[in-house]
């Protein structure tokens, strides 16, 4: 006899995998559809807040403590004398946020799912009740749905790349805002630990020549941009780099179509296949996995009588994720803009900017507590 499923998830990343094991806890039987491995090691770094952490603890999902390196403080600085400090102390938390190892984390997930019987692994596609779409930015799903995906490309690159620095990073991130370019030194490997995962936001016409330079030029422009705050730095990975855009899409949901017709079941859109914003905050895995957990709770507390196909459940799902995504997305928008100005009255308007906030006390707390998922 063939085997039903209630939802086939396409995208077997950190949300996919996430979104699987928080279905199976519902009791419901899902289908994850596996993707080839990468060809490169991965260089990324997530930042995760605390309430990203408790839901992968909840999934018995953390990484252990030399993967998963406590932030208790953040220290921005602008292109002049601009200065922003975040500390975990004053806001009576062990930590701001989490920098979490990419691999380690796809890992654990994986070595759940594997224990998991509600979820089976499947090569390609398989008819549910419902098909969640968590494929990426460039999901071909989402494009062959027909769900319009507006995108305003941003003039600049992430270039990432893992570093091992001359001082220990002292569990600080650090973020410098210089020349058009944002440049974020993300602690690595615990306490202790003295490497760092670097994600830099450059002008596009920049990223070729960055490209090429051989590791020890490239640190050396590094060590230049970070004002020699981590001593000298030496390379430890393969450096990958991308076009940044902030994106959402029109429709998060709708009826499946076959040959034309609207055939059986639905589809949802979640993480990155549903929305992008600009990496300065590193809230992009944090609103991902925000996502998975309002669809399940949505899917969860569902009457006896609504099928899981139900497109006004699904509705509800995409409004409330979209009223929450706006602020923020609006706010990275407006500071890439601000930042990425070179003319002088922007430049000086912004580091007084930057200094106030610093001053401002109740609004840096409620600003600090918004993004440590708190709030």
């Amino acid at each position: 006899m063939p085997q039903t499923f209630d939802v086939c998830i396409r995208g077997a990343g950190v949300v996919g995998h996430t979104l699987a094991l928080l279905l199976a806890r519902e009791k419901l039987r899902v289908a994850l559809v596996t993707s080839p491995p990468p060809r490169h090691a991965d260089v990324r770094a997530y930042a995760l807040s605390g309430a990203s952490r408790q839901l992968l603890q909840a999934l018995r999902c953390w990484p252990d403590p030399i993967h998963a390196t406590a932030v208790t403080r953040m220290h921005v600085c602008g292109d002049q004398d601009g200065e922003v400090l975040f500390d975990a102390a004053s806001q009576g938390v062990d930590a701001l946020a989490w920098i979490v190892d990419v691999p380690a984390l796809e890992n654990r997930l994986a070595e759940a799912v594997r224990y998991q019987p509600q979820v089976e692994r499947v090569d390609a596609p398989v008819p549910a009740a419902l098909t969640a779409i968590c494929e990426g930015r460039a999901s071909s799903t989402r494009a062959q749905l027909g769900a319009g995906f507006d995108v305003t490309p941003y003039a600049q690159h992430a270039i990432a790349t893992r570093l091992e620095c001359e001082l220990p990073h002292g569990q600080t991130a650090r973020q410098w805002f210089s020349q058009g370019s944002i440049l974020a030194f993300l602690p690595l490997e615990g306490e202790q630990g003295n490497s760092v995962a670097v994600v830099w936001s450059v002008p596009a016409q920049q990223v070729p020549a960055l490209l090429a330079l051989d590791d020890e030029d490239f640190a050396q422009h590094l060590h230049a941009a970070s004002g020699g705050a981590l001593g000298a730095l030496r390379l430890t990975s393969e450096r990958a780099a991308w076009p940044l855009q902030l994106a959402q899409a029109q429709r998060w949901c709708g009826a499946m179509a076959h040959d034309g017709q609207d055939g059986q079941g639905s589809w949802v859109l979640a993480g990155d296949a549903a929305h992008n914003v600009h990496p300065l905050a590193g809230q992009g895995l944090n609103l991902g996995l925000g996502d998975v957990q309002a669809l399940a709770r949505v899917l969860g507390e569902r009457a006896d009588w609504r099928g899981l196909d139900d497109l006004r459940l699904l509705r509800r799902y995409e409004r409330q994720r979209k009223a929450d995504i706006l602020p923020l997305g609006l706010v990275m928008d407006g500071l890439q803009q601000l930042f990425s100005r070179p003319e002088a009255p922007l430049q000086a308007l912004r580091n007084w900017g930057m200094n106030n906030f610093e001053r401002s006390g109740p609004l840096k707390d409620w600003i600090t507590q918004r993004a440590m998922g708190t709030h």
